[in-house]
């Protein structure tokens, strides 16, 4: 597609901000306004608008994409995105710990615990540390009040989430990364831990390292958006 407009500007609009190209305000893909929460969001959506050459490149949108996301699809289904989320409490990698006293079982300590103890400390719950990789539930305490964590959440948060803990496989993690200063290095690492432990014992490929790469800039992308979508 030829890009069809020469200004790219920001504008207030119902309570948040709307990125307008050529003074006409964007839509979604439901065609419900663009809104957005900040003001630093809706500048580095146009961003986006802004850098586009001659010819538009739909795959540099990722900002507006994810911002569509949770207008279009977040908030229609809010309820049942919040229980898909709060079922990863239940399930939680950081949870399931290799045999006591293997190698992979104190590196999980080192790393795992510290995680755990700190959500446990933030939201006020007990998670249970499982041997082995067979189900157990977690304290039905937990998990009511994990879900009440994630429905305090806003569409726009609750949409980088969503990709932070597909990504991860932790709700514990996920929700770490939206906390102020959160180290990303860190906590992919953490959500990495057992396939970096593979990688050691039995090496890895260039294809693979490559895939930890791009979940790896995606994570912190998610934790970019949820960071401009609360400043």
């Amino acid at each position: 597609m030829k890009r069809f407009y020469k200004n790219v500007t920001t504008e207030q609009d119902d309570g948040g901000w709307r990125i307008a190209l050529d003074g006409r305000g964007v839509k979604t893909p439901a065609r419900n306004p663009q809104v957005v929460p900040t003001k630093v969001l809706a500048g580095a959506m146009a961003e986006e608008w802004a850098r586009q050459g001659e010819t538009i490149d739909p795959s540099a949108f990722q900002l507006r994409d994810l911002a569509d996301y949770a207008i279009d699809a977040v908030r229609e289904t809010r309820d049942a995105l919040v229980a898909e989320l709060a079922a990863y409490a239940d399930t939680d990698t950081l949870c399931y710990r290799g045999d006591e006293g293997d190698a992979l079982h104190e590196r999980q300590l080192e790393v795992w615990e510290p995680l755990l103890l700190a959500a446990e400390q933030r939201w006020d719950v007990h998670f249970e540390r499982i041997g082995g990789i067979i189900h157990r539930p977690q304290p039905k305490a937990t998990l009511t009040q994990m879900a009440a964590v994630l429905g305090a959440q806003d569409n726009f948060t609750l949409a980088a989430l969503h990709m932070l803990t597909s990504l991860s496989a932790s709700l514990i993690i996920a929700l770490t990364a939206i906390e102020p200063g959160a180290d990303a290095q860190a906590l992919w690492a953490a959500a990495s831990l057992e396939e970096d432990w593979q990688a050691e014992l039995w090496g890895s490929d260039a294809e693979a390292a490559q895939t930890r790469q791009a979940r790896f800039e995606a994570f912190q992308f998610a934790m970019r958006f949820a960071e401009l979508a609360k400043a």
